[in-house]
């Protein structure tokens, strides 16, 4: 079984910056990709950011320009470095991988349990 543990979030003022972690541990062949979503109350959930196992991203268009997402392969963690940070993009924020815990296996999907980013204006 495989668990994703995030980490980071917080109060802070508009303009303000944040770093999320996120780690998945257990029973792990390969990540092919793992990203972050937000959902704020009312709405939706969105992509934020993704990175494939190629180092290929992909950004929502309301964070281009402002959020970072990069890896660390050798400790199974994804981060997005978010600067310049608005009120709109207060939200609960989750982590997602998908993942095969064999060579043969399929990929599958984790989420991680969410972790509260609020920006005040």
């Amino acid at each position: 079984q495989v668990q994703l543990v995030e980490s980071g979030g917080g109060l802070v003022q508009a303009g303000g910056s944040l770093r999320l972690s996120c780690t998945a541990s257990g029973s792990i062949y390969s990540i092919n990709a793992m990203g972050w979503f937000r959902q704020a109350p009312g709405k939706q959930r969105e992509l934020v950011a993704l990175i494939t196992s190629g180092g290929s991203t992909n950004y929502a268009d309301s964070v281009k320009g402002r959020f970072t997402i990069s890896r660390d392969n050798g400790k199974n963690t994804v981060y997005l470095q978010m600067y310049s940070l608005k009120p709109e993009d207060t939200a609960v924020y989750y982590c997602n991988a998908h993942l095969k815990e064999s060579l043969v296996g399929g990929d599958k999907i984790y989420w991680g349990q969410g972790t509260q980013v609020t920006v005040s204006s």
